[in-house]
């Protein structure tokens, strides 16, 4: 009988563990997933020090990152960082208009006027 209640109360520990381990994990978690945004936020700020710049980062953000990366840096898409000393303003508001090499375009989506802040934006960065 005593082994009985030992093991049910061996199994209500060890569930109240896993409980406690779980929200310690997740905590740590969300506590690292913290940290890395505040940094890549700063480089998107830092990185809009005009008007036209703050609406590049906005486009960035919200059709780019997604592929490229918070720091440019690439994921499913290519890196960006430093590709204005690859490419010129035009080469990149093309791309970014016509797409290719598993890009899609985006002259449906963005005015030529966004491809043109976006462009020029990511050449300076």
């Amino acid at each position: 009988m005593s082994l009985i209640k030992d093991s049910k109360l061996l199994e209500r520990q060890g569930n109240a563990l896993s409980g406690k381990g779980c929200l310690l994990f997740m905590m740590i978690i969300f506590l690292l997933s913290a940290c890395s945004q505040g940094n890549n936020d700063r480089l998107m700020v830092s990185s809009s020090a005009t008007p036209e710049d703050a609406e590049a980062v906005a486009l960035y953000k919200k059709r780019c990152i997604s592929c490229h990366g918070v720091d440019l840096s690439g994921k499913v898409g290519p890196s960006l960082q430093k590709i204005g000393i690859r490419l010129s303003d035009q080469q990149l508001m093309d791309i970014v208009h016509d797409g290719g090499r598993g890009m899609p375009s985006f002259k449906k989506i963005l005015s030529a006027e966004e491809i043109g802040v976006l462009a020029q934006w990511l050449a300076k960065n």
